[in-house]
């Protein structure tokens, strides 16, 4: 019997790969390699910030939501390749972030993460007539529930949430441009896909990509170097800059429409140049919108840009092109 048959053969080996590549499959690779490595990229970065609990949310999130999608018999082909984790994770790296590190939120952090695999379910169902999927938007739905929640909530609120205000202008521009402090900013914006504040986990992001697809590698540098430049350009908040806040929605964009859900040619390079464009200018938009009720966008931009890019159906070197589902390399 080979390895690959004993794994398949083995539960505790398969749901652990399933688990690991829950975590891969936020930037859209079906890799457990790529899921250990980007884990210990958010356990750094977590570390690194002073706020541990973010790695562990994160992992607990994940595993929240596979079993989520063992206990209501999901589709074992989607727990096979990761996809009844991904929003898990994130609702944890969410939760962690934004609300106190106490035990009411470890428990709402856990029921939501569960629920994130059901809502994935009932948002896929709604959109699969046009052929897109929900990508992390139960994420995003499901934690602007919980941080609208927490300003009613005393034993919820935390000082990760920002206060509701009137959105103003930018502030005046003061940023070092040096160019070891831009390399920083573009790697904190592969970092901040997961909440993480830290080049070093950007640097651990992009080697795991590499390690399952080299191309999805590619499109997170671009996704993140683009809106970089472009920030600087139009002079958008140096804070934000600085933290890599206007990189991580395009990265995702990026990957998705460059390499996923397109074969990988200049005329899907082009569209995908195009979404990621897209997705700078949609988040500033939405930045604003939200700052009235103090809400951060998370990754709403990217779901947005990529729902837009993707409804059009270009074949663009694809046959028939349906993208309610993915599925990529597994390792």
């Amino acid at each position: 019997m080979d390895d690959q048959n004993k794994v398949q053969s083995n539960p505790v080996a398969v749901f652990i790969r399933s688990y690991f590549r829950g975590i891969g499959q936020v930037m859209f690779q079906g890799s457990a390699w790529t899921g250990l490595l980007i884990m210990i990229g958010i356990f750094w970065g977590s570390y690194e910030c002073h706020m541990p609990w973010v790695g562990y949310a994160g992992a607990v999130g994940c595993l929240a939501s596979t079993i989520a999608g063992m206990i209501m018999g999901e589709k074992p082909a989607d727990g096979e390749e990761g996809l009844w984790g991904f929003n898990g994770v994130l609702v944890g790296c969410g939760f962690a972030t934004f609300l106190e590190n106490n035990w009411y939120m470890w428990v709402t952090m856990i029921f939501f993460a569960m629920l994130s695999t059901w809502v994935r379910r009932g948002f896929n169902n709604v959109m699969a007539p046009w052929k897109v999927n929900s990508f992390t938007f139960p994420f995003v739905f499901l934690t602007w529930i919980m941080l609208f929640a927490s300003f009613m909530l005393g034993n919820l609120k935390g000082p990760g949430l920002s206060h509701p205000e009137l959105p103003a202008a930018a502030a005046t521009f003061d940023l070092d441009m040096s160019f070891s402090s831009l390399v920083i900013y573009w790697l904190k914006g592969i970092s901040q896909v997961f909440l993480v504040n830290s080049w070093v986990t950007g640097i651990f992001f992009l080697v795991a990509l590499a390690v399952c697809n080299m191309w999805a590698a590619v499109w997170a540098a671009i996704g993140s170097a683009i809106p970089l430049a472009l920030a600087i350009l139009f002079q958008a908040d140096p804070s934000d800059i600085a933290n890599g806040l206007y990189g991580f929605s395009p990265v995702l964009t990026g990957i998705a429409i460059g390499m996923t859900f397109y074969k990988v040619n200049y005329k899907s390079a082009i569209w995908a140049i195009c979404g990621i464009v897209a997705t700078f200018f949609i988040q500033v938009a939405m930045d604003i919108f939200f700052a009235p009720w103090g809400l951060a966008t998370l990754t709403g931009p990217f779901c947005v840009t990529t729902w837009l890019f993707l409804l059009p159906a270009y074949k663009l070197a694809v046959d028939e092109p349906n993208h309610a589902e993915w599925h990529t390399a597994k390792k």
